[in-house]
């Protein structure tokens, strides 16, 4: 039975419902069964050492990554490793914990391969998901931690927030990411400013070595991108995220009037903005594209422009657990084409 018989089954079920299933599923197996993912490692993890790639202080073994918002509470790492990813972000994560928006909050849109969420930042907190990560780091492949302010935080406040979170996960994670993109906590999106940004990563890059990255949101006009990435770069970041999800609902037919749309609708639009920061800040910083990609050949176009890795995270859900599989098989196959001998050459070779 393939993953699209399976899948039909799945889909009966409420999203975030088959979601919970399969968190349950693969911890339960990581703890009790390991056999299963070991087995399952053998079958889906592409070693091949023109894929790896040594940045951000740590060892890539591979540029596909699990992109935040999948494994919220750091439960599905050993599981996620075991189908091939090449690093993991777990997260978002906030320092206390909160049960998120209303329900219903995720929904699925098969025919244009995307899905809309309103979760809200819903997570187990921080002093949970830290003692999870404790017990794995350091792990065979990169975890980073995407983090963010609870929804109860005054904006004045926000920064303490950052502060507490960036203590707590910067001896435990590979690198730390600022999410103030999401759409889904009400002022987020406002911090998006070139006050916020500068204060935030002068903080943190007093705070540790650690890289911290700014997650961006694909919804910004390109000029206003590119200057809160240059001052977020300016004040200490280590890379710049394009993008999170968008609330541009022209994108997706049927949608909702809340919430953020991901997948397949939102490809052209999260690689225009990604193209425009590259141009500008490739060669200067580490970049990772994310949005709509489900392919290796999407991969690749991204790559190409200037991605040193990229992250999946909708594609996942409707082309099932051989996905990175078969995009780390077919870069492989695309860089040989081109006469590359290895992944660094194609990193921005457009530019």
């Amino acid at each position: 039975m393939d993953y699209n018989d399976i899948k039909k089954y799945i889909f009966k079920l409420q999203p975030e419902t088959a979601h919970n299933l399969l968190e349950k599923s693969i911890h339960f197996a990581s703890t009790y069964t390991p056999f299963i993912l070991d087995r399952l490692s053998k079958s889906y993890i592409v070693e091949d050492s023109r894929l790896s790639q040594d940045m951000l202080g740590t060892h890539f073994p591979n540029p596909v990554g699990l992109g935040a918002g999948f494994d919220k509470n750091c439960t599905m790492v050993e599981g996620l490793r075991a189908i091939g990813f090449g690093y993991v972000e777990i997260g978002t994560v906030t320092p206390k914990p909160q049960s998120g928006n209303p329900k219903p909050r995720l929904f699925r849109y098969p025919k244009q391969n995307s899905l809309q969420n309103a979760m809200g930042f819903n997570n187990d907190g921080m002093e949970a998901v830290r003692k999870r990560l404790q017990k794995l780091y350091p792990y065979k492949i990169p975890i980073g931690a995407n983090i963010g302010k609870n929804k109860t935080t005054p904006q004045e406040r926000a920064i303490e927030d950052y502060r507490v979170l960036i203590e707590a996960f910067r001896e435990i994670s590979d690198y730390i990411v600022i999410n103030i993109s999401s759409p889904n906590t009400p002022g987020l999106r406002d911090l998006q400013n070139e006050a916020f940004i500068k204060e935030l990563f002068k903080l943190g890059s007093s705070m540790t070595d650690k890289p911290i990255l700014l997650k961006i949101a694909p919804d910004l006009e390109a000029k206003d991108a590119i200057e809160l990435c240059r001052i977020a770069l300016e004040s200490g970041s280590s890379g710049i995220i394009a993008t999170n999800t968008t609330i541009d609902y022209s994108l997706l037919e049927g949608s909702r009037d809340f919430g953020g749309i991901s997948g397949e609708v939102l490809k052209e639009k999260s690689f225009k903005l990604f193209q425009a920061l590259a141009k500008e800040f490739y060669g200067k910083t580490t970049l990772i594209s994310v949005g709509g990609i489900d392919s290796a050949e999407e991969a690749y176009r991204r790559i190409k422009s200037g991605a040193a890795l990229v992250q999946v995270l909708s594609a996942l859900i409707f082309h099932g657990p051989s996905l990175v599989k078969e995009i780390n098989l077919g870069l492989l196959e695309l860089l040989e084409r081109d006469g590359f001998s290895d992944i660094t050459q194609a990193v921005g070779c457009e530019l």
